[in-house]
C-alpha cells in the first residue's frame, strides 16, 4: 500500500471487503479458490497445529453481508451449474466461480451455452455470476494457456454478458465493484492473467482505486505528448500489452502508440473511435493478440469494425496463424513465436524498423 504497487490479490480483497461493508454478499468457489491456483489469494488461513480455518473477510467491522468461500470438487460442470442456479435464485448475491485454469471451463461448456449466455433471452433470468478464467500464453502448453476467449465472444450478443481482459490490478478492482453494484446484473467473464498477478508493471496505487474507474479502453499514456507524430496505432488486450510495451527499443518507435481494449463485449465502439480520432496522421491500425487468428478476440473485433465503419485505415492483424491447437507444446517454440508476433507488430513503425536495422546483430 505504501509504495504504490498493490497487486492483483490485494485489490481483489479490497473490492470484496468494500462490497461487504456496503451490504452486498459475496460468494466465491472453485477448485483451488481459497488460496488461488497461483497462491495469489489469501482469504483463508489454516492453523497448522489445530487444522482450524480463519477467514478474516468474515470478521470485518461494520460488514452487513455474508462472505462465503469454498474449494469445490474437480467437477466443473457440477460446480458451475450450481453457482449459476444460486446466482439466478439470488440475483443480488455476487457469485464468483474460478476455474483452476481457464481451459477447464471446457468441461462446463453446456452450462455456458444453455444458461449463462442465453438464460436472460430465453427466460428473463437475471444473474451477476462472474467467471474468473486464468488465461495467457506463457509457454505452459495448450492445456494451460487459453480460456477459449473466442467461444465467449461468439456467444455474446445484445449485451447478454460482459467479457473483460484487464491489464492492471486497479482495473480488476473497479470491474469487480461494478459487477457487484450493478442494478441490472448480467454475467461477467474475466480473462484473469497468470504472470501479471505479482507483476510490478500491472500493480496499482491507492489513488487508482479510490479516484479511478473502470476504463473500457486505455489509450497510450505517453503518446499524448506527440499525437501528430503517430502513424501506427496498435490495439491489444490483456497481458500481451506488456510484451509489446517492454520490448527492447520499443521506446525508439516514437511514431507508434499502443492502446488496450479492456472490455471485449459489449465492444466499446465509441471509446475505440475516440482513440482513433485523436491521432490525425494514422497509416496503420493493427490488432495484436497472442492467440491464433481463428481464436482470441480478432474476428469479434474485426467484425465490429466492418459493421460499425470505424474511421482510419483498414485494420491489420499480428498474431499466430490459424491453428487447431491453442498454443505450442514446447516453451522454446513458444518464446520464438511470441517474439515473432511482437516484432511483426512493432515493425509497422518506420522508426522501429530503422532502429532494428541499425542495431548490432545479436549473438546466436
Amino acid at each position: 500500500l505504501a509504495d504504490g504497487s498493490i497487486d492483483w490479490g490485494t485489490t481483489e480483497s479490497l473490492a470484496f471487503a468494500s462490497l461487504l461493508l456496503d451490504g452486498h454478499p459475496v460468494r466465491l468457489s472453485g477448485q483451488d479458490t481459497e488460496r488461488g491456483t497461483f497462491s495469489q489469494r489469501h482469504v483463508v488461513f489454516h492453523d497448522e497445529r489445530t487444522g482450524k480455518r480463519w477467514i478474516p473477510m468474515q470478521h470485518l467491522n461494520g460488514a452487513t453481508a455474508a462472505f462465503e468461500v469454498y474449494n469445490s470438487p474437480l467437477s466443473e460442470v457440477a460446480c458451475l451449474g450450481f453457482e449459476y442456479g444460486y446466482s439466478a435464485a439470488d440475483p443480488d448475491a455476487f457469485v464468483i466461480w474460478e476455474a483452476q485454469y481457464g481451459d477447464f471451463t471446457n468441461n462446463a461448456q453446456m452450462v455456458v451455452d444453455q444458461f449463462i449466455a442465453s438464460g436472460r433471452a430465453k427466460w428473463g433470468q437475471r444473474s451477476r455470476l462472474t467467471l474468473l478464467l486464468p488465461h495467457g500464453y506463457e509457454g505452459s502448453g495448450p492445456e494451460h494457456s487459453s480460456a477459449r476467449l473466442e467461444r465467449f465472444l461468439m456467444l455474446s450478443a445484445d449485451a447478454n454478458m460482459r467479457v473483460a481482459n484487464c491489464t492492471t490490478s486497479g482495473q480488476y478492482f473497479h470491474l469487480l465493484r461494478s459487477q457487484g453494484l450493478s442494478t441490472d446484473p448480467r454475467p461477467l467473464v474475466v480473462m484473469t492473467p497468470k504472470s501479471l498477478l505479482r507483476s510490478k508493471e500491472s500493480a496499482s496505487t491507492l489513488a487508482d482505486l479510490s479516484e479511478g474507474r473502470f476504463q473500457t479502453v486505455i489509450d497510450d499514456p505517453v503518446a499524448n505528448q506527440h499525437r501528430e507524430a503517430i502513424s501506427t496505432l496498435i490495439f491489444c488486450s490483456g497481458r500481451i500489452y506488456y510484451d509489446l510495451e517492454l520490448y527492447p527499443r520499443r521506446r525508439e518507435a516514437r511514431d507508434l502508440a499502443i492502446a488496450r481494449v479492456e472490455q471485449l463485449h459489449p465492444v466499446p465502439v465509441d471509446a475505440i473511435r475516440a482513440v482513433i480520432g485523436s491521432y490525425p496522421n494514422l497509416e496503420h491500425i493493427v490488432w495484436v493478440q497472442e492467440e491464433p487468428e481463428n481464436m482470441g478476440a480478432w474476428w469479434h473485433i474485426e467484425h465490429c469494425v466492418r459493421q460499425r465503419g470505424l474511421p482510419g485505415p483498414g485494420w491489420e492483424y499480428a498474431g499466430r496463424p490459424p491453428r487447431a491447437s491453442p498454443s505450442e507444446g514446447y516453451a522454446g517454440s513458444h518464446r520464438v513465436e511470441q517474439e515473432r508476433i511482437i516484432v511483426d507488430a512493432l515493425n509497422r513503425s518506420r522508426a522501429f524498423r530503422s532502429s532494428t536495422a541499425e542495431a548490432p546483430a545479436a549473438r546466436s
